[in-house]
Protein backbone atom coordinates (compact mmCIF):
# COMPACT_ATOMS: atom_id res chain seq x y z
CA UNK A 1 0.00 0.00 0.00
CA UNK A 2 2.89 2.33 0.49
CA UNK A 3 3.14 2.83 -3.22
CA UNK A 4 -0.12 4.71 -3.27
CA UNK A 5 1.59 7.83 -1.98
CA UNK A 6 4.71 7.70 -4.18
CA UNK A 7 3.28 9.78 -7.03
CA UNK A 8 2.02 12.57 -4.79
CA UNK A 9 4.34 15.36 -3.68
CA UNK A 10 4.93 15.61 0.08
CA UNK A 11 4.61 19.40 0.20
CA UNK A 12 2.29 19.94 3.18
CA UNK A 13 3.93 21.11 6.42
CA UNK A 14 2.48 20.96 9.93
CA UNK A 15 1.02 24.48 9.73
CA UNK A 16 -0.62 23.71 6.36
CA UNK A 17 -2.34 20.60 7.74
CA UNK A 18 -3.35 22.28 10.98
CA UNK A 19 -5.00 25.21 9.23
CA UNK A 20 -6.56 23.00 6.55
CA UNK A 21 -8.51 21.17 9.24
CA UNK A 22 -9.42 24.46 10.92
CA UNK A 23 -10.50 25.90 7.58
CA UNK A 24 -12.62 22.89 6.71
CA UNK A 25 -14.38 22.61 10.06
CA UNK A 26 -14.83 26.31 10.92
CA UNK A 27 -17.15 27.81 8.36
CA UNK A 28 -20.84 27.57 7.57
CA UNK A 29 -21.44 25.48 10.70
CA UNK A 30 -20.17 28.26 12.97
CA UNK A 31 -21.19 31.41 11.09
CA UNK A 32 -24.76 30.27 10.30
CA UNK A 33 -25.50 26.76 11.56
CA UNK A 34 -24.79 27.71 15.17
CA UNK A 35 -27.90 29.94 15.23
CA UNK A 36 -30.10 26.94 14.33
CA UNK A 37 -28.48 24.82 17.05
CA UNK A 38 -28.99 27.58 19.64
CA UNK A 39 -32.69 27.91 18.76
CA UNK A 40 -33.10 24.16 19.32
CA UNK A 41 -31.19 23.75 22.61
CA UNK A 42 -30.80 27.24 24.08
CA UNK A 43 -27.69 27.71 26.26
CA UNK A 44 -27.51 23.92 26.68
CA UNK A 45 -26.03 23.86 23.17
CA UNK A 46 -22.70 24.33 24.98
CA UNK A 47 -23.09 20.76 26.28
CA UNK A 48 -23.85 19.53 22.76
CA UNK A 49 -20.62 21.06 21.44
CA UNK A 50 -18.60 19.61 24.34
CA UNK A 51 -20.05 16.10 23.91
CA UNK A 52 -19.79 16.21 20.13
CA UNK A 53 -16.24 17.56 20.31
CA UNK A 54 -15.14 14.73 22.61
CA UNK A 55 -16.58 12.13 20.21
CA UNK A 56 -14.90 13.77 17.21
CA UNK A 57 -11.57 13.82 19.04
CA UNK A 58 -11.81 10.04 19.47
CA UNK A 59 -12.50 9.70 15.73
CA UNK A 60 -9.41 11.76 15.01
CA UNK A 61 -7.26 9.68 17.32
CA UNK A 62 -8.53 6.49 15.67
CA UNK A 63 -7.74 7.96 12.25
CA UNK A 64 -4.37 9.17 13.53
CA UNK A 65 -3.39 5.72 14.77
CA UNK A 66 -3.98 4.29 11.29
CA UNK A 67 -2.54 7.25 9.34
CA UNK A 68 0.73 7.29 11.29
CA UNK A 69 0.98 3.50 11.02
CA UNK A 70 0.45 3.66 7.22
CA UNK A 71 0.38 7.18 5.67
CA UNK A 72 -1.24 6.80 2.24
CA UNK A 73 -3.39 8.94 -0.05
CA UNK A 74 -7.13 8.60 0.47
CA UNK A 75 -6.20 7.13 3.83
CA UNK A 76 -9.38 5.97 5.53
CA UNK A 77 -10.88 4.62 2.29
CA UNK A 78 -7.84 2.39 1.82
CA UNK A 79 -7.76 1.37 5.49
CA UNK A 80 -11.41 0.28 5.31
CA UNK A 81 -10.67 -1.81 2.20
CA UNK A 82 -7.80 -3.51 4.02
CA UNK A 83 -9.44 -4.23 7.37
CA UNK A 84 -13.20 -4.33 6.63
CA UNK A 85 -13.17 -5.50 3.01
CA UNK A 86 -13.26 -3.83 -0.43
CA UNK A 87 -16.99 -3.06 -0.28
CA UNK A 88 -16.53 -1.11 2.96
CA UNK A 89 -13.68 0.89 1.42
CA UNK A 90 -15.77 1.62 -1.67
CA UNK A 91 -18.75 2.84 0.37
CA UNK A 92 -16.62 4.88 2.77
CA UNK A 93 -14.58 6.58 0.04
CA UNK A 94 -17.55 7.55 -2.11
CA UNK A 95 -19.61 8.68 0.92
CA UNK A 96 -16.78 11.04 1.87
CA UNK A 97 -16.75 12.41 -1.69
CA UNK A 98 -20.56 12.74 -1.47
CA UNK A 99 -20.18 14.70 1.79
CA UNK A 100 -17.66 17.06 0.19
CA UNK A 101 -19.92 17.65 -2.85
CA UNK A 102 -22.96 18.51 -0.68
CA UNK A 103 -21.04 20.85 1.58
CA UNK A 104 -19.18 22.31 -1.40
CA UNK A 105 -22.38 23.13 -3.30
CA UNK A 106 -23.73 24.88 -0.23
CA UNK A 107 -20.46 26.82 0.09
CA UNK A 108 -20.32 27.99 -3.54
CA UNK A 109 -23.96 29.06 -3.35
CA UNK A 110 -23.18 30.96 -0.15
CA UNK A 111 -20.25 32.66 -1.90
CA UNK A 112 -22.62 33.93 -4.60
CA UNK A 113 -24.95 35.31 -1.93
CA UNK A 114 -22.05 37.04 -0.10
CA UNK A 115 -20.82 38.72 -3.28
CA UNK A 116 -24.37 39.95 -3.92
CA UNK A 117 -23.95 42.16 -0.83
CA UNK A 118 -21.55 44.37 -2.80
CA UNK A 119 -22.73 43.67 -6.35
CA UNK A 120 -26.50 43.03 -6.21
CA UNK A 121 -26.93 43.65 -9.94
CA UNK A 122 -24.52 40.85 -10.98
CA UNK A 123 -26.23 37.43 -11.49
CA UNK A 124 -25.23 35.01 -8.74
CA UNK A 125 -24.22 32.22 -11.13
CA UNK A 126 -21.34 34.38 -12.42
CA UNK A 127 -19.77 34.45 -8.95
CA UNK A 128 -20.33 30.71 -8.51
CA UNK A 129 -18.68 29.95 -11.85
CA UNK A 130 -15.84 32.32 -11.09
CA UNK A 131 -14.94 30.97 -7.65
CA UNK A 132 -15.13 27.32 -8.76
CA UNK A 133 -12.82 28.11 -11.70
CA UNK A 134 -10.30 29.99 -9.54
CA UNK A 135 -10.19 27.48 -6.68
CA UNK A 136 -10.19 24.54 -9.08
CA UNK A 137 -7.25 26.12 -10.93
CA UNK A 138 -5.32 26.61 -7.69
CA UNK A 139 -5.90 22.94 -6.82
CA UNK A 140 -4.22 21.99 -10.11
CA UNK A 141 -1.02 23.70 -8.94
CA UNK A 142 1.62 22.15 -6.73
CA UNK A 143 0.10 21.00 -3.43
CA UNK A 144 2.25 23.57 -1.58
CA UNK A 145 0.36 26.38 -3.39
CA UNK A 146 -2.90 24.89 -2.16
CA UNK A 147 -1.53 24.58 1.39
CA UNK A 148 -0.35 28.21 1.46
CA UNK A 149 -3.71 29.50 0.22
CA UNK A 150 -5.55 27.47 2.83
CA UNK A 151 -3.20 28.65 5.56
CA UNK A 152 -3.81 32.37 4.92
CA UNK A 153 -7.57 32.04 4.37
CA UNK A 154 -7.97 30.04 7.57
CA UNK A 155 -5.73 32.46 9.45
CA UNK A 156 -8.03 35.35 8.47
CA UNK A 157 -11.07 33.38 9.58
CA UNK A 158 -9.56 32.37 12.91
CA UNK A 159 -8.39 35.95 13.54
CA UNK A 160 -11.95 37.22 12.99
CA UNK A 161 -13.36 34.67 15.43
CA UNK A 162 -10.76 35.59 18.05
CA UNK A 163 -11.56 39.30 17.53
CA UNK A 164 -15.26 38.57 17.99
CA UNK A 165 -14.63 36.60 21.19
CA UNK A 166 -12.41 39.35 22.61
CA UNK A 167 -14.92 42.01 21.53
CA UNK A 168 -17.70 40.07 23.20
CA UNK A 169 -15.77 39.82 26.45
CA UNK A 170 -15.13 43.58 26.18
CA UNK A 171 -18.88 44.25 25.90
CA UNK A 172 -19.44 42.09 29.01
CA UNK A 173 -16.55 43.64 30.96
CA UNK A 174 -17.63 47.24 30.36
CA UNK A 175 -21.34 46.47 30.65
CA UNK A 176 -22.25 47.79 27.20
CA UNK A 177 -25.98 47.15 26.91
CA UNK A 178 -27.22 45.62 23.66
CA UNK A 179 -30.80 46.81 24.34
CA UNK A 180 -32.56 49.02 26.91
CA UNK A 181 -32.87 47.20 30.24
CA UNK A 182 -30.92 44.18 28.97
CA UNK A 183 -27.98 42.74 30.87
CA UNK A 184 -24.78 41.58 29.18
CA UNK A 185 -23.23 38.94 31.41
CA UNK A 186 -23.19 35.21 32.06
CA UNK A 187 -26.58 35.36 33.78
CA UNK A 188 -28.20 35.29 30.32
CA UNK A 189 -27.23 31.62 30.21
CA UNK A 190 -29.82 30.72 32.86
CA UNK A 191 -32.25 33.65 33.23
CA UNK A 192 -33.88 33.33 29.78
CA UNK A 193 -36.03 30.31 30.57
CA UNK A 194 -33.24 28.29 32.18
CA UNK A 195 -30.05 26.67 30.92
CA UNK A 196 -32.03 24.00 29.09
CA UNK A 197 -35.21 25.91 28.08
CA UNK A 198 -36.37 23.32 25.52
CA UNK A 199 -35.59 20.34 27.72
CA UNK A 200 -33.48 17.30 26.93
CA UNK A 201 -35.34 16.93 23.63
CA UNK A 202 -34.03 20.29 22.41
CA UNK A 203 -30.48 19.34 23.40
CA UNK A 204 -30.73 16.04 21.54
CA UNK A 205 -32.26 17.67 18.44
CA UNK A 206 -29.33 20.12 18.22
CA UNK A 207 -26.86 17.28 17.56
CA UNK A 208 -28.04 17.18 13.92
CA UNK A 209 -26.54 20.65 13.37
CA UNK A 210 -23.72 20.45 15.94
CA UNK A 211 -22.13 17.40 14.31
CA UNK A 212 -22.43 19.09 10.90
CA UNK A 213 -20.36 21.94 12.34
CA UNK A 214 -17.45 19.60 13.11
CA UNK A 215 -17.59 17.96 9.68
CA UNK A 216 -14.47 18.25 7.56
CA UNK A 217 -11.90 17.80 10.30
CA UNK A 218 -11.19 14.30 8.96
CA UNK A 219 -9.34 15.93 6.05
CA UNK A 220 -6.22 15.57 8.22
CA UNK A 221 -6.26 11.87 7.33
CA UNK A 222 -6.61 12.62 3.62
CA UNK A 223 -3.40 14.71 3.76
CA UNK A 224 -1.35 11.71 4.94
CA UNK A 225 -0.04 10.96 1.45
CA UNK A 226 1.25 14.52 0.96
CA UNK A 227 2.47 15.42 4.44
CA UNK A 228 6.14 16.06 5.10
CA UNK A 229 7.35 13.63 7.79
CA UNK A 230 3.81 12.27 8.49
CA UNK A 231 4.93 10.34 11.58
CA UNK A 232 5.75 13.64 13.31
CA UNK A 233 3.33 16.08 11.63
CA UNK A 234 0.07 14.12 11.84
CA UNK A 235 0.09 13.46 15.62
CA UNK A 236 0.84 17.15 16.33
CA UNK A 237 -1.98 18.29 14.02
CA UNK A 238 -4.49 15.76 15.36
CA UNK A 239 -3.78 16.56 19.00
CA UNK A 240 -3.94 20.33 18.47
CA UNK A 241 -6.78 20.94 16.04
CA UNK A 242 -9.82 19.26 17.69
CA UNK A 243 -9.21 21.10 20.95
CA UNK A 244 -8.78 24.42 19.14
CA UNK A 245 -11.97 23.95 17.16
CA UNK A 246 -13.87 23.01 20.29
CA UNK A 247 -12.43 26.06 22.06
CA UNK A 248 -13.51 28.38 19.23
CA UNK A 249 -17.03 26.96 19.09
CA UNK A 250 -17.67 26.83 22.84
CA UNK A 251 -16.17 30.26 23.55
CA UNK A 252 -18.05 31.81 20.62
CA UNK A 253 -21.37 30.34 21.78
CA UNK A 254 -20.66 31.37 25.39
CA UNK A 255 -19.97 34.99 24.39
CA UNK A 256 -22.97 35.21 22.05
CA UNK A 257 -25.46 33.88 24.58
CA UNK A 258 -24.03 36.04 27.38
CA UNK A 259 -24.42 39.24 25.34
CA UNK A 260 -27.76 38.49 23.67
CA UNK A 261 -30.72 36.50 24.96
CA UNK A 262 -30.47 33.18 23.09
CA UNK A 263 -33.91 33.73 21.48
CA UNK A 264 -32.52 36.75 19.57
CA UNK A 265 -29.50 35.05 18.06
CA UNK A 266 -30.00 34.63 14.34
CA UNK A 267 -33.31 36.52 14.36
CA UNK A 268 -31.81 39.98 13.77
CA UNK A 269 -29.15 39.25 11.18
CA UNK A 270 -25.77 37.73 11.85
CA UNK A 271 -24.70 37.76 15.53
CA UNK A 272 -21.20 38.66 14.28
CA UNK A 273 -22.56 41.87 12.79
CA UNK A 274 -24.47 42.57 16.01
CA UNK A 275 -21.32 42.31 18.11
CA UNK A 276 -19.26 44.57 15.82
CA UNK A 277 -22.17 47.05 15.72
CA UNK A 278 -22.24 47.27 19.51
CA UNK A 279 -18.50 47.90 19.54
CA UNK A 280 -19.20 51.05 17.50
CA UNK A 281 -17.71 49.70 14.27
CA UNK A 282 -19.85 51.24 11.53
CA UNK A 283 -18.52 48.97 8.78
CA UNK A 284 -19.47 45.82 10.69
CA UNK A 285 -21.39 44.31 7.78
CA UNK A 286 -18.48 44.86 5.38
CA UNK A 287 -16.00 43.30 7.81
CA UNK A 288 -18.26 40.28 8.29
CA UNK A 289 -18.71 39.88 4.56
CA UNK A 290 -14.93 39.73 4.06
CA UNK A 291 -14.70 37.10 6.78
CA UNK A 292 -17.52 34.89 5.49
CA UNK A 293 -16.18 35.15 1.93
CA UNK A 294 -12.78 33.96 3.13
CA UNK A 295 -14.54 31.19 5.08
CA UNK A 296 -16.46 30.07 1.98
CA UNK A 297 -13.38 30.11 -0.29
CA UNK A 298 -11.38 28.23 2.34
CA UNK A 299 -14.11 25.58 2.65
CA UNK A 300 -14.43 25.21 -1.15
CA UNK A 301 -10.65 24.82 -1.34
CA UNK A 302 -10.69 22.00 1.24
CA UNK A 303 -13.75 20.34 -0.33
CA UNK A 304 -12.09 20.05 -3.74
CA UNK A 305 -8.81 18.85 -2.24
CA UNK A 306 -10.37 16.27 0.11
CA UNK A 307 -12.79 14.71 -2.38
CA UNK A 308 -10.14 14.72 -5.13
CA UNK A 309 -7.54 12.89 -3.03
CA UNK A 310 -10.13 10.38 -1.86
CA UNK A 311 -11.16 9.62 -5.47
CA UNK A 312 -7.46 9.26 -6.33
CA UNK A 313 -7.14 6.59 -3.64
CA UNK A 314 -10.33 4.88 -4.84
CA UNK A 315 -9.00 4.76 -8.41
CA UNK A 316 -5.83 3.03 -7.22
CA UNK A 317 -7.96 0.31 -5.65
CA UNK A 318 -10.11 -0.14 -8.76
CA UNK A 319 -13.08 1.53 -7.04
CA UNK A 320 -13.19 4.54 -9.39
CA UNK A 321 -12.27 5.21 -13.04
CA UNK A 322 -8.54 4.68 -13.69
CA UNK A 323 -8.20 8.23 -14.99
CA UNK A 324 -8.68 9.54 -11.45
CA UNK A 325 -5.25 8.13 -10.55
CA UNK A 326 -3.38 10.04 -13.28
CA UNK A 327 -1.06 12.74 -11.98
CA UNK A 328 -0.03 16.02 -13.58
CA UNK A 329 3.58 17.16 -13.76
CA UNK A 330 2.95 18.88 -10.39
CA UNK A 331 2.02 15.56 -8.79
CA UNK A 332 -1.69 16.48 -8.63
CA UNK A 333 -4.54 14.08 -9.60
CA UNK A 334 -5.85 16.58 -12.14
CA UNK A 335 -8.92 14.69 -13.34
CA UNK A 336 -10.40 14.40 -9.84
CA UNK A 337 -9.99 18.18 -9.41
CA UNK A 338 -11.83 18.83 -12.68
CA UNK A 339 -14.63 16.36 -11.84
CA UNK A 340 -15.08 17.86 -8.38
CA UNK A 341 -15.13 21.38 -9.83
CA UNK A 342 -17.81 20.36 -12.34
CA UNK A 343 -19.86 18.77 -9.55
CA UNK A 344 -19.69 22.04 -7.61
CA UNK A 345 -21.08 23.90 -10.61
CA UNK A 346 -24.36 22.16 -9.77
CA UNK A 347 -24.41 24.72 -6.97
CA UNK A 348 -25.73 27.13 -9.60
CA UNK A 349 -28.95 25.11 -9.64
CA UNK A 350 -29.29 25.53 -5.87
CA UNK A 351 -29.86 29.23 -6.47
CA UNK A 352 -33.09 28.34 -8.29
CA UNK A 353 -34.22 25.04 -6.77
CA UNK A 354 -33.44 25.36 -3.06
CA UNK A 355 -34.85 28.23 -0.97
CA UNK A 356 -32.80 29.75 1.81
CA UNK A 357 -34.80 28.06 4.59
CA UNK A 358 -33.64 24.60 3.52
CA UNK A 359 -30.33 24.93 5.42
CA UNK A 360 -31.38 22.41 8.09
CA UNK A 361 -32.07 19.75 5.45
CA UNK A 362 -28.72 20.33 3.72
CA UNK A 363 -26.93 20.32 7.09
CA UNK A 364 -28.62 17.09 8.14
CA UNK A 365 -27.80 15.30 4.87
CA UNK A 366 -24.19 16.40 5.33
CA UNK A 367 -24.42 15.22 8.96
CA UNK A 368 -25.50 11.75 7.81
CA UNK A 369 -22.57 11.50 5.39
CA UNK A 370 -20.11 12.92 7.93
CA UNK A 371 -21.21 10.69 10.82
CA UNK A 372 -21.23 7.64 8.52
CA UNK A 373 -17.61 8.40 7.56
CA UNK A 374 -16.65 8.81 11.22
CA UNK A 375 -18.42 5.59 12.21
CA UNK A 376 -16.60 3.65 9.48
CA UNK A 377 -13.27 5.14 10.60
CA UNK A 378 -13.95 3.90 14.15
CA UNK A 379 -14.97 0.43 12.93
CA UNK A 380 -11.86 0.26 10.74
CA UNK A 381 -9.56 1.12 13.64
CA UNK A 382 -11.19 -1.57 15.81
CA UNK A 383 -10.75 -4.10 12.99
CA UNK A 384 -7.10 -3.10 12.54
CA UNK A 385 -6.39 -3.57 16.24
CA UNK A 386 -8.04 -6.99 16.25
CA UNK A 387 -5.90 -8.06 13.29
CA UNK A 388 -2.66 -7.15 15.09
CA UNK A 389 -0.59 -9.17 17.53
CA UNK A 390 0.21 -7.73 20.95
CA UNK A 391 3.78 -7.08 19.74
CA UNK A 392 2.49 -5.08 16.75
CA UNK A 393 0.15 -3.07 18.99
CA UNK A 394 3.06 -2.26 21.30
CA UNK A 395 4.96 -0.82 18.32
CA UNK A 396 2.19 1.64 17.34
CA UNK A 397 3.61 5.17 17.40
CA UNK A 398 0.30 7.00 17.99
CA UNK A 399 -2.12 4.60 19.73
CA UNK A 400 -5.72 5.46 20.58
CA UNK A 401 -6.12 6.41 24.28
CA UNK A 402 -8.36 4.42 26.64
CA UNK A 403 -8.58 1.45 24.30
CA UNK A 404 -11.10 -0.19 23.85
CA UNK A 405 -13.59 1.80 25.94
CA UNK A 406 -13.23 5.25 24.33
CA UNK A 407 -13.62 4.01 20.71
CA UNK A 408 -16.65 1.92 21.73
CA UNK A 409 -18.24 4.96 23.44
CA UNK A 410 -17.63 7.03 20.28
CA UNK A 411 -19.22 4.29 18.12
CA UNK A 412 -22.29 4.26 20.40
CA UNK A 413 -22.56 8.05 20.13
CA UNK A 414 -22.40 8.00 16.31
CA UNK A 415 -25.21 5.42 16.22
CA UNK A 416 -27.15 7.69 18.60
CA UNK A 417 -26.79 10.61 16.14
CA UNK A 418 -28.34 8.45 13.40
CA UNK A 419 -31.24 7.84 15.78
CA UNK A 420 -31.57 11.61 16.27
CA UNK A 421 -31.79 12.16 12.50
CA UNK A 422 -34.52 9.51 12.22
CA UNK A 423 -36.56 10.65 15.22
CA UNK A 424 -37.10 14.35 14.47
CA UNK A 425 -39.39 15.17 11.49
CA UNK A 426 -37.16 18.00 10.21
CA UNK A 427 -34.22 15.64 9.69
CA UNK A 428 -35.94 12.38 8.71
CA UNK A 429 -35.55 13.21 5.01
CA UNK A 430 -31.76 13.36 5.50
CA UNK A 431 -31.75 9.83 6.95
CA UNK A 432 -33.83 8.58 4.03
CA UNK A 433 -31.48 10.23 1.51
CA UNK A 434 -28.50 8.72 3.35
CA UNK A 435 -29.93 5.21 3.41
CA UNK A 436 -30.82 5.41 -0.31
CA UNK A 437 -27.28 6.63 -1.07
CA UNK A 438 -25.68 3.71 0.81
CA UNK A 439 -28.07 1.30 -0.96
CA UNK A 440 -27.07 2.70 -4.38
CA UNK A 441 -23.39 2.30 -3.51
CA UNK A 442 -23.90 -1.34 -2.50
CA UNK A 443 -25.74 -1.96 -5.78
CA UNK A 444 -23.00 -0.20 -7.79
CA UNK A 445 -20.31 -2.25 -6.08
CA UNK A 446 -22.03 -5.59 -6.67
CA UNK A 447 -22.94 -4.68 -10.27
CA UNK A 448 -19.67 -3.16 -11.55
CA UNK A 449 -16.75 -3.19 -9.12
CA UNK A 450 -16.89 -6.76 -7.80
CA UNK A 451 -17.26 -8.41 -11.27
CA UNK A 452 -14.43 -6.23 -12.63
CA UNK A 453 -12.16 -7.24 -9.74
CA UNK A 454 -12.94 -10.91 -10.32
CA UNK A 455 -12.24 -10.60 -14.05
CA UNK A 456 -8.95 -8.81 -13.41
CA UNK A 457 -7.92 -11.57 -11.00
CA UNK A 458 -8.67 -14.25 -13.60
CA UNK A 459 -6.67 -12.40 -16.27
CA UNK A 460 -3.61 -12.08 -14.00
CA UNK A 461 -4.01 -15.59 -12.61
CA UNK A 462 -4.33 -14.31 -9.04
CA UNK A 463 -6.92 -15.47 -6.56
CA UNK A 464 -9.46 -12.67 -6.02
CA UNK A 465 -9.56 -11.11 -2.62
CA UNK A 466 -12.79 -11.56 -0.66
CA UNK A 467 -15.17 -8.89 -1.93
CA UNK A 468 -17.58 -8.94 0.95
Amino acid sequence: MQQSAKGLKRGLSARHIRFMALGSAIGTGLFYGSASAIQMAGPAVLLAYLIGGAAVFMVMRALGEMAVHNPVAGSFGQYASTYLGPMAGFILGWTYAFEMVIVGMADVTAFGIYMGFWFPEVPRWIWVLGIVSVVGGLNLCNVKVFGEMEFWLSLLKVAAIVAMILGGFGIMLFGISTAPGQTTDLSNLWTQGGFMPNGVGGLIASFAVVMFAFGGIEIIGVTAGEAKDPHRVLPKAINAVPMRILLFYVLTMLVLMSIFPWQQIGSQGSPFVQIFDHLGISSAATILNIVVISAAVSAINSDIFGAGRMMYGLAQQGHAPKGFARLSCNGVPWLTVIVMSCALLLGVLLNYLIPENVFLLIASIATFATVWVWLMILFTQVAMRRSMTSEQVAQLKFPVPFWPYAPMAAIAFMLFVFGVLGYFPDTQAALIVGVVWIGLLVLAYLTWVKPAAGQAARVTGDHPVSQS
